[in-house]
């Protein structure tokens, strides 16, 4: 059995879309300790000068605590900026118009949730839907044999292949049993001159769209 171990995500990367991809088992470890250098609340978009963040606000008094139970700051303006950084950089993708109108009500539906966790499994149905995958994570918290130690939980529910969340030694426990799921990355167009990989699932759709299909494909090996 093949087992993704991550921590929730609205938008992953290639990397880990990869992981998601080929495992058997996808879990979301949404009972370990929000770390601002996570994912949880943040994705990369190509921006003119590279890779550029786009952000959810966390509470403050949340940010010692499991991902579950982390909120959404909504008293932060955190859509404008966040679509405009999003609409500057993609205005001109080949898809954008196709779904903006789509992507921005979604981000809208976003600001109304409490919960980063329900932010993130809502938004990541979305992108799925949008790009035609099927994929569905588990709640690390509804599995009784998860163990915060990967060498743990490996053994626990007899995995043979792990895949850790790519470059994620700064705040997900990592283990010499993990394997990269990913070794190229494939190159696409991107709205900008030249190739940046890293970039969240957004920049392929932008770029892509229904063509999507074409690098996911690469992406099962």
């Amino acid at each position: 059995m093949q087992l993704a171990l991550l921590q929730p995500q609205f938008a992953p990367n290639l990397y880990d879309l990869s992981a998601m991809l080929k495992a058997d088992l996808i879990v979301w470890e949404d009972v370990e300790k929000w770390s601002r250098k996570g994912r949880s609340h943040r994705a990369q978009i190509r921006g003119h000068s590279g890779l550029q963040w786009i952000n959810l606000p966390i509470k403050t008094e949340d940010k010692q605590k499991p991902i579950k139970d982390v909120r959404i700051d909504q008293t932060r303006d955190w859509f404008e900026p966040l679509w405009n950084a999003i609409y500057h950089n993609y205005k001109s993708a080949t898809y954008f118009d196709l779904f903006e109108d789509e992507l921005r009500t979604d981000f809208e539906t976003g600001a109304h949730f409490t919960k980063l966790i329900d932010f993130d499994i809502y938004f990541f149905n979305r992108m799925m839907t949008y790009l035609e995958i099927d994929l569905h994570p588990k709640m690390a918290s509804d599995i009784p044999e998860y163990d915060t130690f990967p060498d743990q939980f490996v053994q626990n529910i007899g995995a043979d292949t792990l895949y850790l969340e790519h470059e994620s030694k700064n705040y997900q426990r990592q283990t010499d049993l993990a394997i990269p799921a990913l070794d190229d990355h494939p190159e696409y167009r991107q709205a900008v001159s030249g190739f940046v990989p890293g970039c969240s699932t957004l920049d392929l759709l932008f770029n892509y769209g229904k063509e999507s299909f074409r690098i996911i494909d690469d992406l099962r090996g």
